[in-house]
């Protein structure tokens, strides 16, 4: 099963190589990119399209960051909170046992 799974993520990711390959090769007409302050130089249309797509992974898993560091801080918590409660409820068994005997 797990050979099958490696396999179609070969698949999926030949796929998008090509894909990619044939976008880059149907936009190669030069575009220069006007940002409203600045006005960038003239490069091919997939360039910038897949510079801004490397922008946009970037900024969003800066963003990403915050929350993940968070939910890391939660889970370490409650994973503390966790082992406390389970030394208290053995604590609590082995007095159990000691008062039974």
């Amino acid at each position: 099963m797990r050979w099958l799974k490696g396999l179609v993520l070969a698949v999926i990711l030949l796929i998008v190589l090509l894909v990619g390959i044939l976008f880059a090769v149907h936009n190669q007409q030069a575009v220069p990119l006007d940002l409203i302050w600045v006005e960038l130089p003239a490069a091919s249309l997939s360039m910038w399209l897949l510079f801004s797509l490397a922008i946009g992974v970037v900024l969003g898993m800066v963003a990403m960051t915050g929350m993940y560091l968070r939910l890391r801080t939660l889970l370490t918590r409650a994973q503390r909170r966790n082992q406390q409660q389970r030394k208290e409820l053995d604590q609590l068994r082995i007095q159990e046992i000691k008062e039974v005997a």
